[in-house]
This record gives structure tokens, C-alpha cells and sequence, in this order.
């Protein structure tokens, strides 16, 4: 079982390098970043931790900014996204930024997607909010055709291209493994098994429960469950949690650190790696 990091980077906090190497240097395996272009004031959207919305998310970096950061500093640390809003992006332009940051970093790329929870926020991207699932879909398989395939194209209802090259291809086959993050659910669960590797709950609270559903949408389009990543966020770093996570089969487990400046951000690491080294 892997362990690793999340954090948003921002102008105020620990710096993506500074962390990177720390996380590295204490023995950890991945570090993760969110994504959020921007937040409108309008704030229509409610926050789905609850009110007032943290200070973190008007001020977080681009994550392949920053990922490209960590890996250019790095040599074993994994990089990922947790999560990446595929809907917001173009698939053209974010397959060749996948690609590359694969090809430079040495296959050390992870890739966490998720569906969006702001309305307002995709709405200036140009995406409907009831349609984010489908255009996830369709921008997704865009993009594994242009990893995969010498000549892809795609004609879908939010996706279209005509055939094209795309180089470089991903250093990992047939692609970096693409999770997907969020509640647990038939919807959620449907799309992991059509298009995803793995799933990303959510601090993890009935996981127990959730994975026989999980497990019986892989069976149904005829995939092996086993082949699933399941990489729980914003644990705690305590010791009964991850015997209960290595009980269930979890692939990683990926704690928080809070968006602070370093000499409150690396006593959490030190506290992450104290806890580690007990269990």
C-alpha cells in the first residue's frame, strides 16, 4: 500500500517544490493537487464542506504547473491530480499535457478526475451543469484515443475532432491510471467501471459498504474488480485507520496537509511519517 499527500497550493502556502522534497525526503509516495481555475463571487453554489467556502480555493496553482514542479525536483515521488475537472478542459490541449508531464517525469504520473460541483464556475467554461457527467465522458475517451492511437479522431456530441497526430504518447500503457473522485453511488460507479482505474472517496467514511456495488458494476461490462485502485482522501494520519483500509484492499491512502506556510505544513509531515514508521 502506497501513502501520499494532498494539499492546495497556493501564493501563501508551502510551495509545490519546497513540498515536493519534503514529502520525498520523509519517504512518501505521492503527492497530489485540486483544481479550480477560479471562483466567482457570485457564490451561488454552495460549498460542499459547508460555508464560508476556505480561503484555499480562490487562491489555488494550476496542478500541472505545479506537478511539473514536483516531478522536475523529484526522482521516485508519484504526481496526481485530486482532482482535475476534466469538463472545464479542452481534451486536445490536457492529452498532450498528460502526455508530457508522463514522458518527463518518467511514468510517475497518477490522474484523478472528477465531475464538478460549482455551478457557476462551469457555466463560464461554456458546460451546462446537468450535462458535466457526459461531457467528462466523451472528452475523456477523446483523449485515450489520442494516447493510444497514431491517428485518432473522435465525433461525439461535445467532442469532435478530425483525424489528427498527437505526440508524445504517455510513458505508461496504455495511459496513466485515471481514477475517478467523489461519493459513492451507481452514477459514480457506472462511469468508473465504463471508463476509469480506480476510484477516489472521499474521506472514506462506508467504504466497507460502498465496494460490493462497485464490484458488481465492474462485473456487469465484464471487467475484473481486482483491477481497481481504490485511494481514500483526507485521511488522518492514525493508525486504525490504515489497518482498516489494508483490511479492505485500498491501493493508497492519500492524507491532508492544511494549505499553510512551511514551518506549519512540514510538522504535519513529520507527524505523517511518525505515524507510519508506528505502523
Amino acid at each position: 500500500m502506497r501513502f501520499g499527500i494532498t494539499m492546495f497550493p497556493t501564493d501563501l502556502s508551502i510551495g509545490p517544490v519546497q513540498l515536493g522534497r519534503e514529502a520525498e525526503a520523509r519517504g512518501l509516495d505521492s503527492l497530489w493537487f485540486p483544481e479550480h481555475t477560479h471562483i466567482p463571487t457570485s457564490r451561488r453554489t454552495p460549498a460542499p464542506a459547508g460555508e464560508p467556502l476556505a480561503e484555499e480555493y480562490k487562491r489555488s496553482l494550476d496542478p500541472f504547473v505545479a506537478m511539473a514542479a514536483v516531478v522536475a525536483v523529484s526522482l521516485r515521488l508519484h504526481v496526481g491530480t485530486g482532482i482535475a475537472l476534466v469538463a472545464k478542459r479542452d481534451p486536445l490541449v490536457m492529452a498532450k499535457e498528460v502526455a508530457s508531464l508522463d514522458l518527463v517525469s518518467g511514468g510517475r504520473l497518477d490522474l484523478g478526475i472528477g465531475f464538478g460541483w460549482n455551478v457557476e464556475e462551469m457555466a463560464d467554461h461554456g458546460v451546462a451543469f446537468k450535462e458535466r457527467r457526459a461531457v467528462v465522458r466523451e472528452k475523456v475517451l477523446a483523449m485515450k484515443s489520442l494516447w493510444t492511437q497514431d491517428e485518432a479522431s473522435f465525433d461525439g456530441e461535445h467532442v469532435r475532432f478530425e483525424p489528427s497526430w498527437s505526440w508524445p504518447k504517455p510513458v505508461q500503457t496504455p495511459h496513466p491510471p485515471l481514477l475517478i473522485g467523489g461519493g459513492g453511488g451507481p452514477r459514480l460507479f457506472e462511469a468508473i467501471a465504463d471508463y476509469a482505474d480506480g476510484w477516489i472517496p472521499i474521506g472514506g467514511a462506508g467504504l466497507r459498504e460502498a465496494l460490493p456495488a462497485l464490484h458488481r458494476a465492474m462485473e456487469e461490462v465484464g471487467r475484473d474488480p481486482a483491477e481497481l485502485s481504490i485511494v481514500p482522501f483526507g485521511s488522518l494520519p492514525d493508525p486504525g485507520k490504515i489497518e482498516y483500509y489494508r483490511t479492505l484492499g485500498v491501493t493508497e491512502i492519500v492524507f491532508r496537509v492544511p494549505p499553510v506556510p512551511a514551518d506549519e505544513a512540514l510538522p504535519v509531515l513529520d507527524q505523517i511519517r511518525a505515524t507510519l514508521a508506528r505502523g
